[in-house]
């Protein structure tokens, strides 16, 4: 079966939470001295980005295969950072393809709708991030275009007292 992308929807949430999770688990696995894990992630994801779907600077798209989700992405526009040194540009956060549904050409999809819709919101760059570790990713964004441009570098402190 093909896969469509288009705008999610209020229904998608319980579907949105579920993925979320699984990549803030998935990042966690990566590094979990660096990566959050709070307790009720589905919950919270469903409530993040359920409230984006209504912020007009926030682009979240499903992937469907078959009429069921198999995938998302989220972004937005990101204002002027001086402290990141970044100019304002469109921000892709988050990108997720279950694992029935990898090597199917959902991800490339996702990112590339992603950037369609940025692009219509009027921003010059889309900036993402990805896990040290997600070297699938990483090969999947440089094909699309994007090129490194930071290390994020973490160290781990010991409290004093």
């Amino acid at each position: 079966m093909p896969i469509t992308v288009r705008p999610a929807e209020d229904s998608d949430t319980p579907a949105l939470g579920r993925m979320g999770a699984a990549l803030a688990r998935q990042h966690h696995d990566f590094d979990p001295q660096r990566f959050m894990l709070p307790e009720d992630l589905e919950a919270g994801y469903r409530w993040w980005l359920g409230k984006e779907l209504k912020n007009r600077k926030a682009v979240v798209v499903v992937a469907e295969r078959d009429g069921e989700v198999v995938g998302y992405a989220y972004g937005r526009v990101e204002g002027r950072d001086w402290n990141a040194l970044r100019d304002t540009c469109g921000g892709l956060h988050d990108i997720w393809v279950e694992e029935a549904a990898r090597s199917s050409g959902a991800g490339r999809l996702l990112a590339e709708e992603m950037v369609r819709r940025l692009t219509d919101l009027g921003m010059p760059r889309v900036v993402l991030m990805t896990a040290a570790k997600n070297v699938p990713a990483q090969r999947l964004f440089e094909s699309l275009g994007w090129r490194p441009t930071m290390v994020e570098m973490t160290r781990e402190l010991t409290p004093k007292g």
